[in-house]
């Protein structure tokens, strides 16, 4: 007796490409992470707690994806750049 039926082709790529988009962000966000954290070790500021960090890692992303949607550039360099705006 079989409970759960075989997937689809299509959905079974569809949930392969959404795992590999949330393997992506997440990448980024560890990214991110640590850009921050040299950043704040650099600039000889206190890390704020690990949540709070994680928080403004993923805020970062975020917002770099949005603006590589507006100007069509690399998500990558945009997440640097902005980590090197704290230092601002």
């Amino acid at each position: 007796m079989r409970i759960w039926p075989p997937l689809i082709p299509e959905l079974r790529y569809l949930l392969g490409e959404i795992f590999m988009l949330r393997f992506i962000r997440e990448q980024e966000e560890r990214l991110a992470l640590h850009l921050l954290a040299w950043q704040y070790r650099k600039n000889k500021i206190p890390l704020p707690p690990s949540s709070e960090l994680a928080q403004h890692a993923a805020k970062l992303v975020n917002d770099a994806h949005h603006i590589a949607r507006e100007r069509g550039s690399n998500v990558v360099s945009i997440i640097k750049e902005l980590a090197a705006e704290i230092r601002k």
